[in-house]
């Protein structure tokens, strides 16, 4: 497959979509909007997808002087925004596959609703672009930390729990496995090619907190798209909000154990040698190191250090437990997909310990 050259720099059409679920984080929507209209490269057009809310709907539709379809008010700024509702099923995946079916732009971005973008997020997207092998690109993610600042105990090895960056990825511009889908980008022709977010993975709206879509979604362009690239490039920066919840150990735990669940997914969906390849290494040799620092801290009298240790085994087991739960669920209820190569509970289980997108 050859897709055809786009425009690059300035000329670069990126498109932003930004999927909403929740009156209660509306302060963080119109951040999150106003940090997109303000980017030093321009953003094509931003499109709000609410995830059946009607009331949240009319209510950003109010607030932005009804645009919607298309339209941009009279006055408003520059960037074209369009407010839609999730056509599909309810949850994060088919609220993306609306932004990506309703978007003009060669590049599709990926924002959270609770994030905001740095001035450069996507001056630096689209360089990356230039080379047109690219198919994805993400940025580094850093914590918001609605408290003030980090618990000690919390550790950065699983900073992937509250969606950002964490401990184990390389700096700089550097190929993954996959990039993280709060912080992302995609060349439109990739989802022409292999098709959008798989749903029945990530969010529906459910109170477990499930991930994986972006995942499994990266790997099908990699097996689709054999000379594709994927990149995460750091100076690409949003600041996602923690809020105090998501800052507490059972949120913690309870986030572990539905990566897990994801992961199974995800491993029955492109097969286990793909779908848990990064998590292996990280829990071979970033997860080790970590509870050994905890350690070393927590002798030399340094706050936190056993409770940062503890965590990264109760997360790790936890993510373990969810893994081997998922797959014996899934052998129960169905056989593995044509194509795919279902891994078992006992195929990789430690390995489900981490959001995963380091190559």
């Amino acid at each position: 497959m050859n897709p055809r050259r786009p425009a690059v720099g300035p000329a670069l059409r990126i498109s932003v979509v930004v999927c909403v679920h929740t009156e209660d984080r509306w302060e963080d929507i119109l951040a999150a909007v106003e940090s997109v209209r303000a980017q030093s490269h321009p953003a094509h057009e931003l499109l709000l997808v609410v995830d059946h809310h009607q009331r949240l709907l009319d209510r950003l539709r109010e607030h932005f002087n009804g645009a919607c379809a298309g339209a941009n008010a009279p006055g408003a700024p520059s960037t074209p925004l369009l407010i839609m509702a999730n056509s599909g099923p309810r949850g994060l995946s088919a609220g993306r596959n609306t932004g990506i079916a309703a978007a003009d732009g060669e590049v599709i971005a990926f924002l959270d609703d609770d994030a905001v973008a740095e001035r450069d997020w996507l001056r630096h997207f689209a360089a990356a672009y230039a080379d047109p092998a690219v198919m994805a690109v993400g940025g580094r993610t850093e914590p918001a930390w609605e408290s003030g600042r980090r618990p000690v105990w919390f550790p950065e090895e699983f900073d992937w729990v509250v969606g950002c960056t964490y401990r184990g990825l390389p700096p700089g511009k550097v190929r993954v496995r996959n990039v993280l889908g709060g912080n992302a980008s995609f060349r439109r022709v990739a989802f022409d090619l292999v098709g959008g977010f798989a749903t029945g993975i990530g969010r529906d709206g459910d109170r477990r907190p499930l991930g994986g879509e972006e995942t499994e979604l990266c790997i099908r362009i990699s097996r689709l798209i054999p000379d594709a690239v994927l990149l995460i490039d750091d100076r690409s920066v949003i600041h996602h909000r923690v809020p105090a919840g998501r800052q507490r150990f059972g949120y913690f735990r309870s986030r572990a154990y539905a990566e897990g669940l994801s992961k199974a997914l995800v491993a029955r969906s492109v097969g286990a040698r793909d779908g848990l390849a990064a998590e292996r290494r990280h829990t071979a040799r970033v997860l080790p190191a970590g509870v050994l620092r905890g350690v070393r801290d927590a002798l030399l009298g340094r706050p936190g250090g056993a409770g940062r240790a503890g965590a990264i085994v109760a997360g790790t087991a936890a993510a373990a437990a969810g893994y081997a739960w998922g797959s014996l669920r899934a052998r129960r209820r169905r056989t593995p997909p044509p194509g795919t190569r279902g891994g078992g509970p006992g195929d990789g289980a430690a390995a489900a310990a981490h959001e995963g997108a380091a190559a």
